[in-house]
């Protein structure tokens, strides 16, 4: 039901950071960290670090400053939503995501809520896309029913959508163990009950519920393993089996986790067995033939989303490498060329993918069946792939301009040693206005970034995370529109230009870039300004 004409939207009930660890005490999920059972995952240190990266995204979403990126109008409901559950309704609906997860990013590292933003979005296509391929509405029924219990509870949903897949070479029908992916096994006139395994689920020991989705094309055989349904965590047959989430115990020998210690981000194998879900929060099952559709579409708002997120973890490694300057003794790394030129590249690195982003959000347009709006598949995927690739780079450069002190300082229990500590203080300064410790902390900082367990989990994150960059280029390669090139060329060549689809350069032609039709669609929503407060001198 849309919003009454004239009426203001009024805004969901939105949880605090403490209500959401509040509300995770009140659930039981069935959790393993390290071989030990964990009974409360708000509190258990291996999690916190975690919990804390969600509880950031709530309290986030309060700030009134933030409002115009944090929050979002639903306007098919007339409410105001948090951007993490929003479905798009506008191009400036994504620049507005992109921006949102970027300033999440830059506190936390990596927010992980917005999978569910790309997620409800996906399914929106794709229940769209059932319903008028069978000409009834109950899919998107489903659907919408669940998005509003979804804002209006401010839930935080896990994804399971990776499958453990099994022999790779074989379809899902075909694995010697059909619980490789995860499946129907029965169903009745109340629900279904499904098992399998889903591998890499992002925070799904502190979520409250979590959304299963099919993670591949299907045939025909494979009916049972078309399945697309929302659980909560802790529903009977439902195992989690996480890793712990950033550094919170570790006592490396750089020191304390400066970072990682209070964010961090676990990710998790969840087990199915025989867990009942009832009709009303399964959006499809058997549907094969559309499977795809929420693959695609999902990957391309995630991708899209991980653009932002590593954006904000390159805006820490250029704050933390312009500080890092400036304790080793260079004021002004721009006077000097050996630390200009690797600081500006590093810039260019991650404002050059934050502008794909960017290019994808403003190149968006309608999905045909959902009207809801997707960033560009292009651009999403070009975004994605120089992210993923490029995470190296910008660890090699954060350490070429902040030295080998990050890996070569004593460790910490030297800073309190009495027949050390002194002498270590005079000769490991740098610059006479950075005092020792000050530059110490830079350091440690960046150790933790960059050089640590937790430094190389964030570059392998950012390389597969939301696909292979195999699957990026295959996506570049198929949505990119090679034909029109080819047109081009054999227009200058004085060729008789004809559109053959059967052609395979031909075949992909795409108005609307850089040609006569054009690219916009008039009406579409801009990103929102955010009020900031300047402060002047007087005088």
């Amino acid at each position: 039901m849309g919003m009454n004409a004239g009426a203001a939207p009024a805004r969901v009930a939105l949880m605090t950071g403490d209500a959401y660890r509040e509300s995770l005490r009140r659930l039981k999920p069935r959790v393993f960290v390290d071989g030990r059972r964990i009974e409360d995952v708000a509190d258990a240190p291996e999690l916190v670090p975690g919990v804390n990266a969600l509880a950031y995204t709530y309290d986030f979403a309060l700030k009134q400053e933030l409002a115009p990126i944090a929050l979002a109008t639903q306007t098919s409901r007339g409410r105001i939503v948090p951007r993490m559950l929003h479905v798009n309704e506008a191009a400036g609906d994504l620049l507005n995501k992109l921006e949102a997860v970027r300033v999440l990013c830059q506190e936390t590292g990596c927010a992980q809520r917005y999978l569910a933003h790309d997620a409800l979005n996906g399914l929106a296509q794709a229940t769209a896309a059932i319903d008028d391929a069978s000409g009834t509405r109950e899919a998107g029924d489903r659907f919408r029913a669940y998005l509003a219990h979804a804002q209006d509870n401010d839930l935080a949903i896990g994804i399971a959508m990776t499958d453990a897949k099994g022999d790779r070479t074989k379809k899902p029908h075909e694995q010697a163990n059909l619980d490789a992916y995860v499946h129907v096994v029965r169903q009745d006139g109340k629900g279904v009950w499904i098992s399998g395994a889903k591998a890499i689920v992002t925070g799904a020991p502190y979520m409250h519920e979590l959304l299963v989705m099919p993670s591949r094309n299907m045939g025909p055989q494979d009916a049972a393993f078309a399945v697309c349904c929302a659980v909560p965590v802790d529903a009977p047959g439902v195992t989690i089996v996480s890793r712990v989430a950033g550094r919170p115990s570790e006592t490396p020998e750089h020191g304390e986790p400066l970072f990682s210690r209070k964010y961090g981000q676990s990710t998790a194998v969840v087990l199915f067995e025989e867990v009942f879900v009832p009709w009303e929060r399964v959006f499809y099952a058997g549907d094969w033939k559309h499977s795809h559709i929420l693959t695609y579409s999902y990957a391309t708002h995630h991708r899209h989303s991980c653009i932002a997120a590593r954006a904000g973890f390159g805006d820490l490694l250029i704050g933390a490498g312009a500080l890092m300057c400036e304790a080793n003794g260079f004021d002004d790394p721009g006077k000097v060329s050996s630390l200009r030129e690797p600081m500006v590249e590093l810039i260019k690195i991650v404002e050059g993918f934050y502008a794909c982003g960017v290019a994808a959000s403003v190149y968006a347009q309608p999905d045909e069946h959902s009207k809801t709006f997707m960033p560009e598949p292009v651009y999403a995927n070009i975004g994605k792939l120089l992210l993923g690739t490029q995470i190296y780079d910008m660890h090699r450069l954060a350490h070429e301009v902040s030295g080998g002190l990050i890996v070569a300082l004593p460790g910490p229990d030297e800073d309190h040693n009495p027949e050390t500590a002194a002498k270590l203080s005079e000769v490991l300064r740098a610059s006479p206005s950075v005092p020792y410790d000050k530059r110490i902390e830079v350091a440690r900082l960046l150790e933790d970034l960059t050089a640590s367990y937790q430094g190389g989990w964030y570059s392998l994150i950012s390389l597969h995370g939301g696909g292979s960059p195999a699957a990026m280029k295959q996506e570049i390669w198929r949505n990119y529109p090679v034909g029109s090139k080819v047109q081009l060329v054999e227009r200058l060549l004085e060729r008789g230009v004809v559109h053959d689809p059967d052609r395979p350069i031909t075949a992909n032609t795409q108005p609307g870039k850089c040609c006569d039709n054009g690219c916009g669609a008039p009406g579409q929503g801009i990103m929102q300004p955010m009020t900031v407060r300047r402060t002047r001198e007087t005088g």
